[in-house]
């Protein structure tokens, strides 16, 4: 008994001792408090403890429940956000970009060129869609030297914050590169290999379907007609790096390994904000097909200047 004494009154005196912080002080915690800067709030709690020793407890308290109060808010923001996901339509949360750009040149040579471009992605609470479509068209002297088209649908599920697992069908067309369409089923994992938030890596990889529909040109030498069904290993690397506030730099490519020919396509970018949601773009397109039809080149390149639409 006389311990639990003993022991009540030290917890008494204690209590008793406990002072409030000064008036100035106070104001100063909870100025520090308001600004939610981790590292000022430290700093001050820090000083303020060394100016007002008898009151450590009561800062500490202070700040305790300052923090508590904050954990209850940024949980509560976080559920509402959740609830407001799942409930979404399957219309609602797509964001995505515009990309147009041309060119027109007249004199000894007489070249046009179209490009554009479009890309949304939805970002669920397990699942994000990636839905892009790319088109190409280049003529010179009124003669097309380009003619390329890509759509592509790519569902991922989330498996954690690091891993994933994906879908993916692509539909191609590319005269020049002689095939008519091409068709692309696969399925395969991936990993987020770095997320900060001025720089983020991704690879992923996994088995493709392949089907080929090749078609006789007149005026492009070496393209045979007929159809090809393939199996195809399939790998992927996406990069975006804000290298300054209002410029990004990007890097997507794939490479498709199957029996007779390979498949690369490498887009390098770099962006800078204009105003508002609008940016200039300027990018270096690069596709490879090992097996290109005889007088073609097996590497295409394209440089672009462009405007993107964010929204």
């Amino acid at each position: 008994m006389k311990r639990i004494a003993c022991a009540a009154a030290l917890l008494t005196s204690s209590a008793a001792t406990a002072m409030p912080p000064p008036e100035p002080i106070r104001a100063m915690i909870d100025t520090a408090l308001a600004g939610k800067d981790p590292a000022t709030v430290a700093a001050v709690v820090s000083v303020a403890k060394r100016t007002a020793p008898d009151s450590a407890a009561e800062i500490d308290a202070i700040v305790a429940d300052y923090s508590k109060s904050v954990a209850a808010a940024a949980a509560a923001k976080a559920q509402a956000e959740r609830e407001r996901i799942a409930s979404a339509g399957l219309l609602s949360l797509w964001r995505g970009q515009l990309e147009l750009g041309g060119s027109w040149s007249t004199g000894n040579t007489r070249s046009l060129g179209l490009y554009g471009a479009a890309k949304l992605t939805r970002e669920g609470i397990d699942w994000r869609h990636d839905l892009s479509a790319r088109v190409d068209y280049q003529e010179t002297n009124r003669v097309a030297t380009t003619e390329r088209a890509v759509i592509a649908y790519q569902p991922r599920y989330k498996i954690d914050g690091t891993y994933y697992a994906y879908g993916l069908t692509q539909y191609e067309h590319d005269r020049f590169l002689g095939y008519r369409h091409r068709l692309t089923e696969g399925v395969g994992v991936g990993v987020v290999a770095a997320s900060r938030p001025n720089f983020r890596l991704e690879f992923d990889a996994g088995p493709a379907f392949r089907y080929t529909s090749y078609y006789d040109l007149p005026d492009v030498p070496g393209i045979d007609g007929g159809r090809e069904k393939r199996l195809a290993g399939r790998g992927g690397l996406s990069l975006k790096w804000t290298i300054w506030p209002n410029v990004t730099f990007g890097q997507d490519a794939a490479v498709y390994v199957q029996k007779g020919n390979t498949t690369a396509t490498s887009t390098t970018a770099l962006d800078t904000r204009l105003f508002g949601p609008v940016k200039a773009r300027l990018s270096y397109n690069v596709q490879y097909e090992s097996d290109a039809p005889a007088g073609q080149k097996t590497t295409d390149a394209v440089s672009r200047a462009s405007i993107v639409y964010s929204f």
